[in-house]
C-alpha cells in the first residue's frame, strides 16, 4: 500500500521563476507536515503540485487520494450549501454514501443548520468552514490545507485542529501551509526559503 504522499526531487516554477527544487517529502498514514515560509516562496504552489493542479518541472509527486482546501471555497455560490457539497462528494467518488458524508461533514464543522442556505449567503468564516467540509466529505486519505485557519474564530480553529487529529488517527495524512500556529502534535516542520533551500 502506497503512502498518502511522496515527493522525490521535486522542482516547481511559476511565471518563469524557480520557486524550489530538489524537494523531498514523504507522509505516511497518520502523519502531518506544516509548511511555512515568507509570502511568494511557493507554499500554495507546493500544495497545488500535490493536488495535481500543477506539474513539477522535475521530480515525482505521488498522492493517490487527495483533497485540496485552497484560497477559494470552490463551491457553486448559486446552490444551497448541502447541494454544493453533494456535487463534490459525488465527484470525489462517494456516490453511494455522498449524502451521509455531506451530512457528517456539515455537522463536523458546525454548519448542519445551514445546509439549505445558498452558498452566496454565507459569511467569510462560514465559507471557510464549508470549504473544510468539502475536504472532510471527500473521503480522501491526504488533506492539503492552504491557510485553513484564515477567517476562523477561536472555536472554529479548535474544531479544525480536532478534525485534523481525527483524520490522522483514522490513518489519514495532512499537509498544511499556514501562518497561524496550530496544535498539530508530532507534525513535520517544512520551511520553504527559495530555490534549493527547503528544509524538513
Amino acid at each position: 500500500m502506497s503512502a498518502p504522499l511522496t515527493l522525490d526531487g521535486v522542482a516547481c516554477m511559476r511565471g518563469g521563476r524557480l520557486l524550489f527544487e530538489g524537494f523531498d517529502l514523504r507522509l505516511a498514514a497518520g502523519e502531518a507536515a506544516v509548511v511555512t515560509g515568507p509570502n511568494g516562496v511557493g507554499k500554495s504552489s507546493l500544495l497545488r503540485l500535490c493536488a495535481g493542479l500543477l506539474a513539477p518541472v522535475a521530480g515525482r509527486v505521488v498522492a493517490p487520494s487527495r483533497s485540496l482546501l485552497g484560497e477559494a471555497a470552490a463551491l457553486d455560490a448559486d446552490l444551497s450549501l448541502g447541494r454544493a457539497l453533494l456535487f463534490w462528494a459525488r465527484l470525489d467518488g462517494a456516490r453511494d454514501a455522498a449524502r451521509d458524508r455531506v451530512a457528517a461533514a456539515l455537522a463536523a464543522v458546525d454548519l448542519a443548520v445551514l445546509g439549505d442556505v445558498p452558498v452566496t449567503m454565507l459569511s467569510t468564516g462560514q465559507r471557510r468552514r464549508a470549504a473544510l467540509a468539502r475536504v472532510v466529505a471527500s473521503g480522501a486519505a491526504l488533506w492539503l490545507l492552504d491557510e485553513p485557519a484564515n477567517g476562523l474564530d477561536v472555536a472554529a480553529v479548535a474544531r479544525l485542529e480536532a478534525l485534523v487529529a481525527a483524520h490522522r488517527s483514522g490513518g489519514g495524512a495532512v499537509l498544511i501551509a499556514t501562518h497561524v500556529p496550530l496544535a498539530l502534535p508530532d507534525a513535520q516542520a517544512v520551511t520553504l526559503r527559495g530555490p534549493a533551500a527547503a528544509s524538513c
